[in-house]
């Protein structure tokens, strides 16, 4: 073959067999429930908090990265392809299947150790599936943008359909971002600043909306509200369905999905920061001021989210078509590592913060930095 027939051969994504590979993180579930079935063991409930944060992990480090992008001339037929629309799609039913299950097991009692595991296993799941939601929510089609505010029903983050498009876009990489950390901030001080910031933010930009177009937001129009009724729609029917016992359990799942967020959120932008122009505004947003990982492993489960310089670069763009930038900087893990280290803030601090200062040439005053860090 010679090389002119190489160069016009037709791109393939080498990924497409791979990506329906995200369905497993609401399948989980179901593998907890035979195994549980098998063994009538309460630890089998925490099946899916081992897979998610331990052999994930261990297989990212196995696999390694994959720094590959697609041609510019293949990205029309790839963002054009259903195939990837439906693999979206299909996270929905198998995310309530699996919380619907869950609250069978909760009424039925699964034990203490049973039932920690299976608060963890759902919330993981529907913490996931935010991203979904986020992948979907940014689309122009009504039924992705609908799809999206379901899969946030679960946690009760709605809001975030808001907050993240029209507040966190705007804003990311500056002190006003509730959800980008600072530098030397711990996700434990993070955690509170981002979920009450991102609910106060998301109320105002609907409310603003709603009021320059001379109308109340308490409206039908109110995609807040949407949102919020959805959850309590879904939840008035499973505690009808199951008892009020499932409350608690709902309430708990929903705290550790948000959770999982804020921390992916932490991750994402962790110190750093948009300078501004001689005209005092804010620089445009551009691949340095997103952490990526090229990790194959997690990109692949979590619709390649971690190609986050690209996505706030362009957000219409399909998780297929994301691209892998030089400049970006690069976490020395994916995001399911570095996010149990998030938990553990001074191995946490020994890990990135230098890394921050190195990405601003040693110069903590370039950073987004916590209260007293420069001082330090």
């Amino acid at each position: 073959m010679s090389v002119m027939d190489v160069a016009v051969l037709p791109w393939r994504d080498t990924k497409r067999p791979l990506w329906p590979l995200a369905l497993v993180v609401p399948a989980l579930p179901f593998a907890a429930l035979l195994l549980a079935a098998a063994t009538r063991s309460p630890w089998a409930w925490w099946l899916t908090p081992v897979v998610i944060l331990g052999v994930i992990p261990l297989i990212d480090v196995l696999v390694g990265d994959d720094h590959t992008n697609p041609p510019e001339a293949a990205v029309p037929a790839l963002q054009a392809s259903p195939y990837y629309r439906w693999i979206t799609y299909l996270f929905l039913p198998a995310q309530f299947a699996a919380l619907v299950m869950a609250c069978a097991t909760w009424t039925r009692g699964p034990g203490a150790a049973g039932a920690v595991g299976l608060v963890l296993t759902i919330g993981l799941v529907n913490g996931i599936a935010i991203n979904t939601a986020h992948e979907l929510g940014h689309k122009r089609e009504n039924v992705e943008r609908w799809l999206s505010k379901i899969a946030l029903a679960p946690t009760g983050y709605g809001h975030f359909f808001v907050e993240h498009n029209r507040g966190h876009h705007v804003r990311v990489a500056t002190p006003e971002d509730p959800a980008s950390s600072r530098l030397g901030e711990s996700y434990y001080r993070f955690w509170p600043r981002t979920v009450l910031g991102s609910l106060s933010s998301a109320w105002r930009l609907e409310t603003s909306r709603h009021r320059l177009r001379g109308r109340s937001p308490w409206t039908v129009r109110n995609e807040i509200l949407h949102a919020w009724a959805m959850t309590l729609a879904l939840f008035t029917g499973l505690t009808i369905t199951f008892g009020p016992r499932v409350l608690p359990f709902l309430l708990l799942q929903a705290i550790v999905g948000f959770s999982v967020l804020e921390a992916v959120n932490y991750l994402e932008h962790y110190g750093l920061l948009r300078q501004r122009n001689a005209a005092g505004r804010y620089e445009k947003v551009d691949p340095r001021h997103s952490w990526n990982s090229d990790r194959l492993t997690t990109n692949v489960f979590l619709f390649q989210l971690q190609r986050h310089s690209d996505h706030h670069a362009n957000p219409l763009r399909r998780y297929q078509v994301l691209r892998s930038f030089d400049v970006s900087p690069q976490l020395p893990a994916g995001y399911a590592t570095m996010l149990l280290l998030a938990l553990i803030p001074p191995l946490w601090r020994r890990v990135m913060d230098h890394r921050v200062l190195a990405h601003y040439g040693g110069d903590a005053s370039l950073a987004n930095t916590t209260r007293g860090y420069r001082r330090r």
